[in-house]
């Protein structure tokens, strides 16, 4: 029989970044382990898309439109989880800015900015809305996407690196100071996925393929699916001794 502790019935959760990727992935994961889940992205169609296919699947999902460099609209979504759900009790922050390969002295100041922004203070905003509602409810788990990447540098990633190694941070000071509320926060940190930021910088799959998957020592790029599977671990009881914590699923990348 499948251990209930892994089971999110009855949780009510809030994926920001659903529209593809490692969100919606993680998304459809919450549902089909029991989850109600507010899907919400910039991208409001791919927002709308996902919750779609959790109802078609039988979940609840709830589609709304976010822009995490707006407090407003953070605490709007959050607002719009609980009056839907009736609450909130997990937060899975996967919002990622496309920044560009650039070492420092060639980053434009508004590209750092909107990189901070969208990696970093987006997360800080989230949580700021988000926790009220968690600790009405007793608390809950706050997860963080951050990378492989908040542990070794990369060149010409200044940015990226930078504002993936501070969500590491970020989460261990929200494990700190709210674990008396019952909050528990931990980072995920993924290492290359199959996703469609690799087109960002890959002419195509395979390309990164090749490029890529020899630096992990699986030897090959990971899956949406299989992060996933980790932010419903975090999600879910089954790690209520974890907090504070960096889950690294990088298939080895950093072991090397």
């Amino acid at each position: 029989m499948p251990d209930p502790a892994f089971s999110l019935d009855k949780k009510i959760t809030l994926v920001v970044g659903a529209a593809n990727g490692i969100g919606r992935a993680t998304a459809l994961a919450y549902a089909a382990a029991g989850a109600a889940v507010t899907c919400a992205d910039v991208e409001e169609p791919g927002a709308k898309t996902t919750a779609a296919d959790v109802e078609k699947a039988g979940g609840q999902a709830l589609p709304v439109r976010l822009d995490v460099t707006d407090g407003a609209s953070c605490r709007a979504a959050v607002a719009a989880t609980v009056a839907r759900f009736g609450g909130l009790d997990v937060l899975m922050y996967g919002a990622a800015d496309n920044d560009p390969v650039a070492t420092v002295l060639d980053m434009d100041e508004a590209v750092w900015d909107r990189t901070v922004r969208i990696n970093l203070t987006g997360a800080f905003l989230m949580v700021k809305a988000a926790l009220p509602p968690m600790i009405a409810r007793g608390g809950g788990s706050v997860i963080l996407i951050a990378s492989q990447l908040g542990r070794v540098g990369a060149a010409a990633r200044p940015a990226y690196c930078a504002t993936k190694g501070a969500l590491i941070q970020l989460a261990r000071s929200l494990a700190i100071d709210h674990a008396a509320q019952g909050i528990r926060a931990n980072t995920l940190s993924p290492g290359a996925i199959e996703t469609r930021r690799m087109l960002q910088r890959h002419r195509d799959m395979d390309e990164a393929r090749r490029t890529l998957g020899p630096k992990h020592v699986l030897g090959r790029l990971g899956r949406a699916e299989e992060i996933a599977r980790a932010a419903v671990y975090l999600a879910s009881d089954a790690s209520a001794f974890m907090t504070g914590s960096d889950l690294l699923i990088d298939g080895g990348y950093t072991a090397v």
